[in-house]
């Protein structure tokens, strides 16, 4: 069995479902290509509560490791800009405040079998970091500015 997706366009688990649905024996999941919409991932039930199971086990061990003294944050702080190595561009504050908010994510996304938020709060922290990279563009969000520009206008209302 290979590790790789298989990918299909989703016509074809319409038109020939036996078939296709036939080739996750081959692939743990198959990617759907679809023409009018976001492409799908499927896979088997019991392939999906794995991965869920593997997920939450790595998590609890994260935060029972980030949570134990003494060096524990040491270590955590050092294997994170292996994981990302965008981290290196944080501030020594900002990576300390990175480390706990996502062990605490994590935690509360794995309570509820939800994982958006931990990768919502990935790249909130991602975009910090490419701020800081780039001098030119820290400056201008960091200058102070005199004057009030006024209320930020809702991004709903803009097309």
């Amino acid at each position: 069995m290979s590790t790789e997706s298989a990918v299909v366009n989703f016509s074809e688990l319409v038109n020939k479902n036996k078939q296709t649905l036939a080739r996750l024996q081959e692939s743990p999941r198959l990617l759907l290509h679809r023409r009018d919409g976001e492409d799908l991932v499927l896979t088997t039930a019991a392939r999906a509560e794995q991965d869920q199971t593997v997920v939450s086990a790595a998590t609890r061990m994260l935060a029972a490791m980030a949570r134990r003294e003494p060096g524990s944050t040491e270590l955590l702080l050092d294997i994170l800009p292996d994981a990302f190595p965008w981290v290196r561009f944080l501030p020594e504050p900002d990576l300390h405040a990175f480390a706990v908010e996502l062990v605490d994510t994590m935690r509360a996304a794995d309570s509820i079998g939800n994982s958006a938020s931990v990768a919502q709060l990935l790249i909130a922290w991602q975009h910090t970091a490419e701020v800081y990279s780039d001098p030119e563009l820290l400056a201008a969000l960091t200058r102070h500015h005199s004057e009030d520009y006024g209320p930020v206008p809702d991004p709903r209302d803009i097309a």
